[in-house]
């Protein structure tokens, strides 16, 4: 799957890792209403392009899930500062 890196010189390595950092810190430095979108561009980083095949669970259920991420970061950040703006998408 990754045979595309042996190929690579260390110039080339070393250009990927970057895009591949800066892919990570754009994803993890997203706050407040974006923590929870979709994100393809992440994924794009990838070598293989596909198409994601996304399974999209039923509203109940998906709120559901939104309300234990959001009780994860509760306990995984207590000190993180309420972002408390309402959603403008």
């Amino acid at each position: 799957m990754d045979d595309d890196l042996d190929s690579m010189d260390r110039a080339t390595l070393i250009a990927e890792v970057k895009t591949l950092r800066a892919g990570i810190r754009r994803h993890r430095d997203t706050s407040g209403h974006d923590l929870c979108w979709y994100h393809p561009h992440l994924w794009a980083l990838l070598p293989e392009k596909v198409d994601p095949a996304i399974a999209v669970p039923p509203w109940e259920k998906f709120m559901r899930g939104c309300i234990q991420y959001r009780s994860s970061l509760d306990r995984q950040a207590p000190a993180a500062p309420v972002h408390d703006k309402k959603f403008d998408g």
